[in-house]
């Protein structure tokens, strides 16, 4: 049985702790006056710094603590939530990364430099700023007042059973309490169970607490404030004499108490004014059921994990094909079954695996807040983001593999696409250029679009590039869409220069490269002056997909069903009429179609009754001749070697219930193939 490390626990928490805290500053940065905000990434820094030190990130701890203590001071009125802050508490938060990832290494004078940038952002605002945007504080003579006031308090709380073993250490709230003031602290222990019902590891002690301070009510909810949901608490504000008297009474009450267990057994008289808080069974149970049945609705799983047992449900699928083969041919219906219900249950296995490794777009659309936040900064350009689709689910796989392509389409949309402010309004569009990110599903594909609304791409800077660096001859013929795909070239780039968003022609090639690799195709769509469109058409699933299996000669091909949008026949006649044009009359369009038994070179004859089965990605479409149609196969995509890695024709194999091998085709290589066909002929007609 594996063990669960506490340092890598506290780890992935702390990276959604940060992340939930650079979410809310990026909220913060286009609503400086949202007090919920404030609240929020105060809440996260609390809980980063407090987690750190119970886990021995001392160094994150101290660092966080400044940060915290900033937003503190806003919270409070002292200062204004500003820009500045904002940046520096995000430039902040990459160190805290680095204190999270690597506490021990030598960070050199980094955390020293943020600090100071923080106090900047803190102190020179406050001074400069008369009315601060989040709260507005009460006159000076009026917080001196209050400051010199002592309020007194009476907290009664509880925890739930399970608090300790959630980690909630009741011993530090009583600590936190006592540094806002003098206390006193009675502990009620009458819930306590007889000795063979009690269970070690859950709490049933609750606290009365009279505090005495010159902090307000907000003070003291900050103690609770990570523990509110799953308690019950109650304060109340009394005055002095009256918090003297609950003083004395709960003296007199523990003294009695302990006098009556030294002479009887009858319990101590109660004093109805100031009643310990009790503990009801009911109200007890109920917010620690509650709390479970939360806990329980989510399981952190390792990726790791699932990727072994998606190989384990592909294997279980490929068997299954092969009982589903030996079934058929046997007459015991018994066994065929046997074998149908193994079918179903694979195939609702397989399903509920896919739906485990499906993740939303937003995961990955998120981390582009702060890129655009970072970069508008840096090139002084009015940015908005926009995000369409974010619910669209993907595979992990594909979510993990799609990140860095989609940075460098974002920086050079931003770079490349996007004007300057003034050149913007210039040319009469808003201060304010906007980047779209957008994800839709079609079939069995998801479309990730990157749009904005810019200058365009320049064709003729991009046909001298290309000419220039021997890409293509002078004056040779190309369509607006290969034209537009030169950018994809390596060492490609327009750049005038070489900045730190672009000009080595390193990116897009790499947007190429991971695109074609995730089986996956580019399409761009330009107009001058209006902005440009990069959509990538990636699959939605790399593990396993619903095949159409077909016969080409001998051989057996997979098609993906996702792509296929119908079978037709193809008679010997037609078959000989269509040589030359190859093209099928199909509700009153032309849909050119392929041969693959002339594009595999099977060398054999075709069979007399011909199948033609018409695919598509978006909207272009293409048949493809096969000889027969076999049916529907549960396809486990496996990868090809990588002596196959340029065979552009086929995106994977699988293994057939027989243990033969069939090649999965690619759909977006074979319809760009028919559309070329289509063009040649069309030129030559």
């Amino acid at each position: 049985m594996s063990t669960i490390d506490p340092v890598a626990v506290f780890r992935m928490e702390a990276a959604e702790c940060l992340e939930a805290i650079e979410a809310g500053l990026l909220d913060l940065t286009h609503q400086l006056d949202n007090r919920d905000l404030v609240d929020a990434v105060f809440r996260g820094l609390h809980t980063l710094k407090g987690s750190g030190a119970m886990f021995g990130f001392e160094a994150l701890a101290a660092f966080t603590h400044h940060c915290e203590t900033a937003f503190d001071r806003v919270r409070k009125g002292e200062v204004a939530a500003t820009s500045e802050l904002v940046a520096a508490v995000l430039a902040a938060q990459d160190h805290m990364r680095a204190l999270v990832d690597q506490p021990d290494a030598d960070h050199g004078d980094t955390g020293h430099k943020l600090l100071a940038q923080l106090q900047a952002a803190v102190g020179g605002k406050a001074a400069a700023v008369a009315a601060p945007v989040v709260a507005v504080p009460p006159p000076v003579a009026v917080r001196e007042a209050s400051a010199k006031r002592k309020n007194s308090w009476r907290i009664r709380f509880s925890l739930p059973a399970n608090s300790m073993a959630n980690g909630t250490n009741p011993l530090g709230l009583l600590d936190e309490l006592r540094d806002l003031g003098e206390c006193t602290v009675r502990a009620n222990s009458s819930a306590i169970p007889p000795l063979d019902e009690l269970t070690p590891t859950e709490l049933h002690i609750s606290w009365d607490v009279t505090l005495v301070s010159d902090q307000d009510r907000s003070a003291i909810d900050d103690v609770f404030i990570f523990v509110l949901d799953d308690m019950e608490l109650s304060v109340e504000e009394i005055d002095a004499p009256a918090a003297a008297t609950v003083a004395a009474i709960e003296e007199k009450t523990a003294a009695a108490t302990a006098a009556a267990a030294s002479t009887a057994p009858a319990p101590p008289a109660a004093v109805p004014e100031f009643r310990p808080v009790e503990a009801v069974p009911a109200k007890r149970e109920a917010p620690v059921a509650v709390s479970q049945a939360k806990a329980a609705e989510n399981v952190r799983v390792p990726a790791e994990r699932l990727d072994e047992l998606m190989d384990r449900v592909g294997e279980l699928v490929i068997a299954q094909s092969r009982l589903s083969q030996l079934a058929s041919a046997s007459t015991d219906i018994a066994l065929r079954s046997v074998s149908e219900e193994i079918e179903r249950l694979s195939g609702e296995l397989r399903d509920t695996m896919m739906v485990l490794r499906m993740v939303p777009v937003a995961t990955l659309f998120s981390r582009f807040r702060r890129l655009v936040h970072d970069l508008a900064r840096e090139t002084g350009k009015v940015i908005e983001l926009v995000t369409e689709g974010e619910s669209t689910e993907v595979d992990k796989t594909v979510i993990e593999r799609l990140a860095d392509p989609l940075v460098h389409l974002v920086r050079n949309s931003i770079d490349h696409g996007l004007e300057t402010r003034a050149d913007r309004l210039a040319s009469g569009k808003t201060e304010a250029g906007t980047v779209t990110l957008s994800a839709r599903q079609a079939g069995g594909e998801v479309i990730i679009s990157i749009k904005d609304d810019g200058r365009g791409i320049n064709r003729d800077r991009v046909r001298a590039k290309a000419e220039s660096s021997g890409l293509i001859h002078p004056g040779q013929p190309l369509s607006d869409s290969e034209l537009l795909q030169l950018i994809f070239a390596p060492g490609f780039s327009t750049a005038a220069a070489i900045t730190n968003l672009s000009g080595r022609g390193v990116g897009m090639d790499v947007v190429k490269k991971t695109v074609e690799a995730l089986r996956g195709a580019i399409d761009i769509v330009s107009v001058p002056g209006q902005g440009s469109e990069v959509s990538l058409r990636i699959p939605l699933t790399l593990a396993i997909i619903d095949g159409l299996l077909v016969r080409v000669g001998s051989g057996r091909y997979v098609i993906p069903l996702s792509a296929v949008e119908e079978c037709l026949e193809l008679s010997l006649e037609e078959d000989l009429r269509s040589r030359g044009r190859s093209f099928i009359s199909l509700r009153d369009s032309l849909v050119p179609f392929l041969r693959l038994r002339d594009l595999f070179r099977t060398g054999t004859k075709p069979d007399v009754h011909q199948k033609v089965v018409v695919i598509s990605t978006g909207t272009e479409r293409v048949g493809l001749v096969v000889d027969q149609i076999i049916g529907d196969h549960q396809t486990v995509i496996k990868s090809m070697s990588k002596l196959h890695n340029n065979v552009a024709t086929f995106s994977g194999a699988t293994i057939l219930g027989d243990g033969s091998v069939a090649l999965i085709l690619d759909v977006g290589h074979l319809v760009a193939a028919g559309q070329q066909q289509e063009a040649q002929l069309r030129v030559a007609g």
